[in-house]
């Protein structure tokens, strides 16, 4: 064999090792993906249900300068719950991951709320109801990541 010869052929190995590892990285994103999207849907399933279960607490968080707060509670519940499904059916996966960062930001006036007035919430340490606030950003990135198209690159 030539010198050129084994050249080639340590380039071409070289490419399909690269492609090889490539391939495994985008499928071990696709699972990840798939993995997170699951647990977005089952976190705001979860959440929006508990909007029913234990609305006396959510009518806590709700500003006073917003009308309807029972209405608004169990509306909102009602968002989690629809858009957390959406979330796993694939024709409506963006629009949910969109929906869920306009309900997030919707809601977070509330969460201002409870940092604002610790006292309406003796059983939560004031320190948490401030660290929370940051999160919200954590939460509308989760929804953003986990509905938006895995992009693969040829």
């Amino acid at each position: 064999m030539t010198t050129k010869a084994i050249n080639v052929l340590e380039e071409a190995t070289q490419l399909s090792l690269c492609l090889y590892t490539a391939m495994v990285k985008e499928e071990i994103m696709k699972k990840l993906k798939s993995v997170f999207q699951y647990l977005l849907a089952i976190f705001f399933v979860l959440a929006g249900a508990n909007h029913f279960i234990n609305a006396s607490f959510y009518l806590q968080m709700m500003p006073p300068y917003l009308p309807w707060h029972l209405f608004l509670v169990y509306l909102s519940g009602i968002f989690e719950i629809v858009l957390g499904i959406m979330v796993l059916i694939p024709s409506l996966t963006s629009i949910a991951g969109w929906g869920l960062i306009a309900l997030l930001i919707a809601v977070f006036p509330a969460n201002i709320h409870m940092a604002l007035h610790p006292d309406l919430f003796p059983f939560i340490s004031p320190i948490a109801l401030w660290i929370r606030l940051p999160f919200q950003a954590v939460f509308i990135a989760w929804a953003y990541w986990s509905t938006r198209p895995l992009v693969s690159y040829p």
